[in-house]
């Protein structure tokens, strides 16, 4: 037997909470719950003394996996590399599957959301596209083509 059991949830640090939580509520998540965190537990699991974070989880309609944004009061936050391109290191981007991607990229830079490349299409059976959202945040969209 496998070790996981599901995939629970997808972290991310922001600076402004509130724009980064718009954003992904603007994508179609909703919010599940928003709380302080702080104290022997958070300073065990991330390993720095005295943090204190505020968070807000989201998830998709009718469940699955969930995004926490997370934006840490004590101490004050790192700035990380907020253009970062698919070739850097780490944590690239978030994906999620859209009905009409076109439709949805054409939406999100009205908000002042840019493409990072173009739509691509992939053999005939996905659209794609990178989206940069709030602080950096690169954002997969894809549109299954029938």
């Amino acid at each position: 037997m496998a070790p996981i059991t599901t995939f629970d949830h997808v972290g991310v640090t922001v600076r402004d909470l509130d724009a980064a939580a718009a954003f992904f509520v603007a994508l179609g998540l909703e919010v599940e719950g928003r709380t302080f965190v702080e104290g022997e537990f958070l300073d065990t699991v991330c390993g720095i003394p005295d943090s204190r974070t505020e968070i807000v989880m989201l998830h998709p309609p009718g469940g699955g996996t969930s995004v926490e944004l997370s934006s840490f009061v004590r101490p004050e936050p790192v700035e990380g590399s907020p253009a970062a391109m698919a070739n850097e290191l780490g944590l690239r981007s978030i994906a999620f599957q859209v009905d009409d991607l076109r439709a949805e990229v054409a939406r999100l830079a009205d908000e002042g959301y840019g493409l990072i490349g173009g739509i691509g299409e992939y053999e005939g059976v996905w659209l794609m596209a990178y989206v940069r959202g709030p602080e950096g945040i690169t954002v997969a969209l894809a549109e299954r083509l029938s």
